[in-house]
């Protein structure tokens, strides 16, 4: 893809090293030519992991496999590739994973079950292991504890700017540090996470704890995004504990309803946004980043299902494209959503612009006003139902010409 995002940073940001992690990269030549499309991290022993993945029926190999063994609790490695996503690949698929495996735990000198894989590319097409195995001995042997930049552009796809977030923590006044990449920008509707998330901390947290931390804020980050509505075969987040920071005396945390738990999990859930924001704001061919609050609805879940319906209506994201606020199209979207409306009550905001209100053109609406706030990159879309008190929120972007001619192009 030659168009960068608009949205794309100006600087990188530069990640912390976490106690207990260490990354490599390598050009594999897997699909891409003069890129990285190979990571490998290793962690210390006693490394806890927390994984949520992929709801498709037809999920890849490398969500197989972690979605048995993340179960038990403990890594040592992860390995991920660009450019295939394995998935589709049958008995071969499977078999790549496992010869994955097998020579990571060797190099890690680790446990099979210990080994976390993740694919991402084209599907439908066989990995050949030989292609990248006989990288991972130097790989380990190269792996350094900054090499997060490097990490986040070897899993990238269609991606147009690497996605990395670091933040600080406390657990008992104890700092903490936790560090993310994530991959995505095409392919992405919430039914999990819609794409690659890795997580890093030097906390000490047991797994079991860690799961049930990780597992509810995906709801609201990468569970509230989409692109293009289809929900990838690769979808994986994956949280490392590495428990270092117990050498400088932070509490070993053995239950998520630990009240010294409660710092991490809140700027856990701000981490995680943050990457699934990225991802939105890399979406293929976009111009602009969309929130679509709905307020007055039955129940959280309803007020989901209609924020999806808008975010994901081809009729909205044409118009967010055309910088058109034809506010016609979000009531046709509400509408065919399933859920309880009520249509005479029904109120709809364009940023500040109040467009449609009890059921019909707001009195004060002038359509100039409107199109002048379309033009902008960051717009916010709020609906009011008028049944209820649930409410919630999704980000989304537009669709253009452009994402037609990478997702057309994207095999040739």
């Amino acid at each position: 893809m030659d168009k960068v995002s608009p949205f794309a940073p100006t600087h990188v940001p530069v990640l912390p090293a976490v106690d207990g992690v260490r990354l490599a990269t390598c050009e594999a030549g897997i699909r891409y030519a003069g890129r990285t499309d190979l990571l490998l991290a290793l962690f210390e022993p006693s490394t806890a992991v927390a994984g949520v993945f992929t709801t498709s029926k037809t999920a890849s190999a490398a969500v197989e496999w972690c979605r048995e063994h993340v179960r038990h609790g403990m890594a040592r490695a992860l390995v991920v590739n660009s450019g295939n996503a394995n998935a589709f690949t049958g008995l071969r698929g499977r078999e790549t994973v496992a010869e994955t495996v097998r020579a990571t735990a060797c190099i890690a000198d680790c446990l099979d079950a210990d080994v976390c894989v993740a694919s991402t590319g084209v599907i439908g097409e066989p990995l050949d292991p030989a292609k990248f195995v006989g990288f991972l001995a130097g790989l380990a042997d190269a792996a350094e504890a900054d090499g997060y930049d490097m990490a986040a552009r070897a899993i990238m796809t269609t991606d147009t700017f690497p996605k990395l977030a670091t933040r600080t923590s406390k657990i008992d006044g104890v700092s903490v540090t936790i560090n993310g990449i994530a991959k995505g920008a095409g392919m992405i509707a919430p039914d999990m996470a819609t794409m690659l998330s890795f997580l890093f901390t030097d906390a000490p947290i047991e797994p079991a704890a860690l799961q049930a931390v990780l597992a509810p804020l995906v709801e609201d980050s990468f569970n509230a995004i989409t692109i293009d509505s289809d929900t990838s075969t690769s979808d994986t987040v994956l949280l490392f504990a590495t428990g270092a920071a117990a050498r400088r005396g932070c509490p070993r945390i053995a239950g998520a309803d630990d009240p010294r738990l409660a710092d991490f999990s809140k700027t856990l859930a701000d981490l995680m946004r943050d990457l699934a924001h990225q991802i939105v704001k890399d979406g293929e061919g976009l111009t602009k980043f969309v929130k679509v609050k709905v307020t007055g609805a039955e129940s959280k879940a309803a007020a989901r299902a209609i924020a999806k319906a808008i975010c994901n209506s081809p009729l909205v994201k044409t118009a967010l494209a055309g910088e058109d606020p034809n506010w016609g199209r979000v009531v046709m979207a509400v509408g065919k959503a399933g859920e309880a409306v009520d249509r005479d009550r029904l109120a709809i905001w364009f940023g500040d612009n109040e467009v449609a209100k009890d059921g019909e053109v707001a009195p004060g609406y002038v359509e100039a006003e409107a199109a002048a706030y379309m033009k902008g990159a960051e717009l916010a879309i709020t609906v009011d139902v008028g049944v209820g008190d649930g409410h919630d929120t999704m980000w989304t972007c537009d669709l253009t010409k452009d994402y037609i001619a990478v997702n057309s192009d994207y095999r040739s």
